[in-house]
């Protein structure tokens, strides 16, 4: 097998060209509006099952982008995912990235609650008097109380990014956020997801703003 040469600045522009040619073979045409979110999630993990698995409820992306253009900001639970989303990008558009799982409060109240830091860093998102989207891609304990928030009309998303990792709670949180019927939501169903993809899922669309 011949090593490809590639100039730095075309490894990119090249590894989606590659996504292009094997979702072609293997026969899926992604819808156009969702299209640049799937294939960077492919991108990122190298991994086609996102073509089948991300589910975006109607509109979701344009309604994002339209958040993020008005000055919306994100609200993720790990540090990770802050750490991989283009922070330059969404402040040109007046937002930022939260993320209160390290905040002593946080740690404190989960601790009173005995629940978890991912549960009352949700909580602590409602006092937040901006628009938001949520990027979740680590806790489903995040995801499920961010649903029983919504659902009570504490809080009301312009967009959930629904991807956590695992094996407890991980499918049962997500196919909750499938039934919300007024709140945009981009989610990877099934056990796959991380922190990578819910960083990558939001670049994918503030690259679109």
């Amino acid at each position: 097998m011949e090593i490809e040469i590639v100039r730095p600045e075309e490894i990119e522009k090249r590894s989606f060209a590659i996504i292009s040619e094997e979702l072609k073979a293997q026969g899926i045409t992604l819808p156009e509006d969702q299209e640049a979110v799937t294939k960077r999630c492919i991108h990122t993990s190298a991994d086609f099952d996102y073509a089948r698995n991300l589910t975006f409820s109607e509109g979701a992306v344009e309604k994002a982008k339209e958040a993020i253009r008005h000055g919306a900001s994100i609200v993720t639970d790990t540090q990770m995912a802050r750490s991989g989303i283009n922070k330059k990008v969404l402040e040109q558009y007046g937002g930022q990235v939260y993320c209160f799982m390290s905040d002593t409060d946080v740690a404190e109240a989960a601790k009173r609650a005995g629940t978890t830091r991912a549960v009352a860093s949700m909580e602590k998102a409602c006092a937040l008097e901006e628009d938001l989207i949520f990027a979740i891609g680590n806790a489903p304990t995040a995801l499920i109380r961010l649903y029983e928030l919504i659902r009570e009309g504490r809080i009301a998303p312009k967009l959930v990014i629904g991807a956590p990792v695992g094996f407890v709670n991980v499918v049962q949180s997500k196919e909750q956020i499938l039934t919300l019927k007024d709140t945009p939501y981009i989610v990877a169903r099934g056990r796959k997801g991380g922190s990578n993809i819910a960083a990558c899922i939001c670049n994918a669309l503030l690259y679109q703003c």
